[in-house]
C-alpha cells in the first residue's frame, strides 16, 4: 500500500501528511513528528464555482460501475483536472472534464473530447488503466495521470515534480472531503 491513514479521519479536524523515503504518503490527525505538514485544515472554504459538482453524477456514476474505480476519487479528479469545466482545455492542449490529450482519443474511444459521457468513461478507463499498471498504487497512478507513466516508472515513486507533487496532494485531499462529507 503506497499511503497510508492514521487516526481518526472524521468531521473536521486537521489533516497532516508525509512522505517518508520510500516515496509511501502518511496520513493522520495527531502528527508524531516535525516531518508531518498540514495537508487538510479544519473547516475548508467553500469556494464557489460556477460549474455544478452534481451535474454529470450519472456520468461518473455509469464509469465508476464499468470501470470499477471509485465515484468519489473521479469526483475528485474531475474537480482538480477541470474545476467540472467541460469545455477546460490546458495550455498543453488537454480538454474536457478530465482533461484527456489528444494523443489518447483513439485509445480511450473519444470521438468528442467536450462530451461530458465520453470524457468521463475515456478518463476513468485510462485512470483503470493506471490503476492496474501500477498495481493498485493510487498515488503512483495519479501521478502517471498528471505527468505520464514512464516518468513514474522511471523514478518508481511520485517524481520529483513540484506540479505533480501538489496534482496528487488537491486529488487525494478533494478524495478525502468527497468521501467524508
Amino acid at each position: 500500500m503506497l499511503f497510508i491513514f492514521t487516526g481518526a479521519l472524521r468531521g473536521y479536524a486537521d489533516i497532516y501528511k508525509y512522505v517518508d523515503e520510500e516515496g509511501v504518503l502518511h496520513f493522520t490527525n495527531v502528527p508524531t513528528s516535525s516531518s508531518y505538514k498540514l495537508f487538510i485544515r479544519e473547516s475548508p472554504s467553500k469556494k464557489t464555482n460556477k460549474y455544478s459538482s452534481s451535474k454529470y453524477d450519472h456520468f461518473i456514476s455509469e464509469a465508476s460501475i464499468k470501470h470499477g474505480v471509485s465515484f468519489n476519487l473521479l469526483k475528485a479528479l474531475i474537480k482538480v483536472e477541470s474545476n467540472f469545466n467541460p469545455k477546460a482545455v490546458s495550455k498543453a492542449g488537454a480538454m474536457g472534464l478530465m482533461q484527456i490529450m489528444p494523443e489518447n482519443f483513439d485509445a480511450l474511444k473519444i470521438t468528442n473530447p467536450f462530451n461530458p459521457r465520453e470524457n468521463i468513461l475515456g478518463g476513468t478507463l485510462y485512470l483503470k488503466q493506471l490503476m492496474t499498471r501500477f498495481e493498485g498504487k493510487l498515488p503512483l497512478a495519479l501521478a502517471a495521470y498528471n505527468a505520464g507513466p514512464d516518468i513514474v516508472e522511471r523514478y518508481k515513486r511520485i517524481p520529483p515534480i513540484k506540479e505533480t507533487e501538489n496534482y496528487v496532494t488537491k486529488i487525494m485531499k478533494s478524495f478525502y472531503l468527497y468521501k467524508n462529507h
